[in-house]
């Protein structure tokens, strides 16, 4: 029998400092039934995190206040507590017993100096009386039951020791160690490859239909929403403006962000057309673009010319030492990239995928000798890079430049943004005076729709969207001919990865440098990419036209990359 294990009444969460107060959620009211998947979608800073964490009480308070409302937890179907109104015992005795939560980066979830044995097992004995033995067999089994490979080998091991997947996994054994009633899942697939995406997916569903919980899945991936849950509900500037069935939702949304949301993914549109972003249905709905059936685009634009070669790699080799002797004699080495061999045309995207630990990032890093390269030639305009010395290497980096994954971790913090653009230009000598640097940085900031006036903030003073562009406009500022992005928008909101994706088209055609870009999701590649290269354990698996790859793939294992992609019901 369904019955609402919780209900948000009216709950408005304020975060005060002493400038004065912000609102994050707005007076939204929500319910989520026993043995339903309820799906809160919108983009970062929509006040679905916020919400999340509320009902476990975890937002520090201050500056967190809550303004009015209730939220009404009921196990059973009978007794009501408000979460607002309980004791830290009380809070101490639900969390994880009966409402547990699964967070979005499990490295930061997880204790490093404990092994993921102890700490599933620390959660066991904190709520149920039993014995060390007995929580430990609890774990075994829970490890056994989120398909973790050799669980006995697992107990044991530390959490750096483990996969992204493997540890997103431990944490779903935490979660689920005690049965709870509601289980609160964060963004749990953001920073996944589609393969153990969908394996993670299928878990949840599959453990949520065996012990009938009520789950709430917070994303910004409307695929893994079609793919999950029964119910949505899509937020914006901590207000809920749509909710209903998830097929619904789907082919009958009302309100233009929901719109938005769904037409600005990269899978509806052919290649080189420039992708629709929320503001479009918000600013002028009569005019913004319908969202159109993945299956009816045709990538019918011209490929890059190939008739003239930047980068030939020739049995590339990048092993690292596994196994080493006492005395420091290595026995066996990891293959990351081993024997590989392709080219890359002048002016052309070539579009780098597979699953997470394919080789695909140390690839992109060794043409770059960021990762010194164990063996094989990577001739760039002839060049042999492997064996350029560093000296004259230094030069060569002016034309050749890297947009790395996180965008946080990729610009120093204590220095602004205008003089982190400005430093590369200011090392390799390019314009003579600081002044006319300054002028150069100003004209790129505004080509990557950032404002002059933004030159001297920091990086903390702007979104994970805002600081991709400005790492892209540092390696734009040296005008470089060959540039890696290795998972430059895997991390972002749907409505900023299509921005970012509409900025690198159009500094592509400005600037007519040659790109390879790396990532996990193929109907990204699909659409920016000319060629496609699928890599697997370190080797090339298969490559060529990126529709001919995407639509009619010959390897088996493209074939399940592609299966895997969450489909939309459009």
């Amino acid at each position: 029998m369904a019955y609402p294990l919780l209900q948000i009444r009216d709950l408005q969460v304020d975060f005060v400092n002493e400038i004065g107060s912000a609102t994050a959620v707005k007076g939204i009211s929500l319910h989520v039934n026993r043995g339903e998947i309820v799906a809160i979608v919108g983009e970062s800073g929509s006040g679905k995190s916020v919400t999340s964490l509320s009902i476990l009480q975890l937002l520090p308070s201050p500056p967190a206040r809550y303004v009015t409302g209730s939220i009404l937890f009921s196990a059973d179907g009978s007794s009501q507590v408000d979460m607002l109104h309980q004791s830290a015992d009380q809070l101490r005795a639900l969390r994880g017993h009966r409402i547990a939560m699964i967070f979005q980066e499990p490295m930061t979830s997880l204790n490093p100096v404990f092994t993921c044995g102890d700490q599933v097992m620390e959660a066991i004995l904190q709520h149920q009386r039993v014995s060390k033995t007995e929580a430990k067999a609890r774990t075994l089994e829970l490890f056994q039951k989120v398909k973790l490979p050799n669980p006995e080998l697992l107990m044991d091991r530390y959490p750096h020791q483990l996969s992204g997947g493997q540890k997103q996994r431990v944490m779903i054994a935490m979660a689920m160690s005690c049965n709870p009633s509601l289980l609160i899942c964060d963004e749990p697939t953001t920073a996944l490859d589609v393969s153990v995406q969908k394996t993670i997916l299928q878990l949840i569903r599959s453990l949520q239909e065996t012990e009938q919980m009520g789950v709430i899945f917070i994303t910004h991936d409307l695929g893994v929403v079609a793919e999950v849950a029964d119910r949505a509900i899509v937020m914006y500037k901590g207000a809920i403006v749509e909710q209903g069935s998830t097929t619904e939702l789907f082919r009958n949304p009302q309100h233009p962000y929901t719109k938005g949301l769904l037409a600005c993914r990269p899978i509806l549109h052919p290649k080189g057309t420039r992708l629709p972003v929320v503001s479009d249905f918000l600013n002028k709905p009569e005019q913004a673009p319908a969202a159109v059936s993945s299956n009816s685009v045709k990538n019918e634009q011209p490929t890059a010319n190939h008739s003239e070669t930047l980068i030939s790699v020739k049995n590339l080799r990048v092993w690292f030492p596994s196994h080493k002797t006492f005395f420091g004699k290595t026995l066996d080495y990891t293959k990351a990239v081993n024997d590989v061999s392709f080219e890359v045309y002048k002016g052309e995207t070539l579009g780098l995928v597979g699953e997470s630990g394919c080789g695909k990032t140390t690839l992109g890093r060794s043409l770059l000798r960021l990762i010194e390269p164990t063996g094989g030639s990577i001739l760039y305009n002839g060049m042999d890079l492997t064996a350029t010395k560093r000296d004259n290497l230094k030069q060569l980096r002016k034309d050749i430049q890297i947009v790395f994954q996180d965008p946080y971790s990729s610009l120093n913090p204590r220095i602004t943004i205008g003089h982190a653009i400005a430093e590369p230009m200011r090392v390799h000598g390019i314009l003579p005076t600081a002044s006319q640097r300054k002028e150069r940085v100003m004209e790129l900031l505004e080509k990557v729709d950032l404002k002059p006036e933004h030159f001297y903030r920091y990086p903390h003073e702007f979104s994970g969207g805002q600081r991709q562009r400005i790492v892209i406009a540092r390696a734009l500022s040296l005008g470089p001919e060959f540039i890696v992005c290795d998972e430059s928008v895997s991390a972002l909101d749907v409505s900023v990865q299509a921005q970012v994706l509409n900025l690198l088209n159009d500094l592509k055609r400005e600037f007519g440098f040659t790109t390879i870009f790396i990532s996990h999701d193929l109907s990204v590649v699909r659409y920016i990419s000319d060629r496609i290269m699928v890599m697997n354990k370190g080797s090339i698996e298969e490559m060529g036209d990126a529709e001919q790859v995407y639509l009619h793939p010959k390897s088996e294992y493209t074939r399940q990359l592609i299966a895997s992609i969450p489909k939309a019901m459009v």
